[in-house]
């Protein structure tokens, strides 16, 4: 796997502004870098249904926002001296899998050698009931370097 082709897994959080950055830094001046800028978001609740919404509706609202913090972030990488054409896009939903487990079938799905996340992009709650995603990445990632940033 070639590690200049990287994930960054990013959500709307200082965590991820931080990771964005530190690859930026580090990218900016390389040759050879694909970057993704990857937001994976979960499935709608069991109960999203019942106000008559459909997944569409939902995928579209999911869709819209993360449009701002992923242009946001691939301006950073830019503005770290990041080529544009060297910088892909991608907001998928995690259907019937945690989201780590998202990140990790992109990865082998298009061979990816590293990923990049924020040290802490969900609350201690969530992290409690969902697992650390960080954590998920490195004990589940098979030959391949993972990142956190803090």
């Amino acid at each position: 796997m070639d590690w200049k082709r990287i994930i960054i897994a990013i959500d709307n959080s200082q965590m991820s502004v931080n990771a964005v950055n530190y690859v930026g830094s580090i990218t900016g001046k390389l040759t050879g870098v694909k970057l993704c800028l990857l937001h994976i978001y979960p499935a709608p609740p069991p109960d999203y249904y019942r106000g008559g919404s459909t997944l569409d509706e939902y995928q579209q609202d999911q869709q819209k926002q993360a449009t701002f913090f992923l242009r946001k972030a691939a301006q950073h990488l830019k503005d770290g001296g990041v080529p544009e054409e060297s910088i892909a896009t991608r907001c998928l939903m995690a259907d019937n899998t945690t989201i780590s487990e998202a990140i990790l079938s992109l990865q082998k799905k298009e061979n990816y050698g590293t990923i990049v996340v924020g040290k802490r992009g969900i609350s201690k709650s969530e992290e409690f009931l969902f697992g650390s995603i960080s954590s998920a990445l490195i004990h589940n990632g098979k030959d391949i370097a993972v990142w956190v940033v803090g």
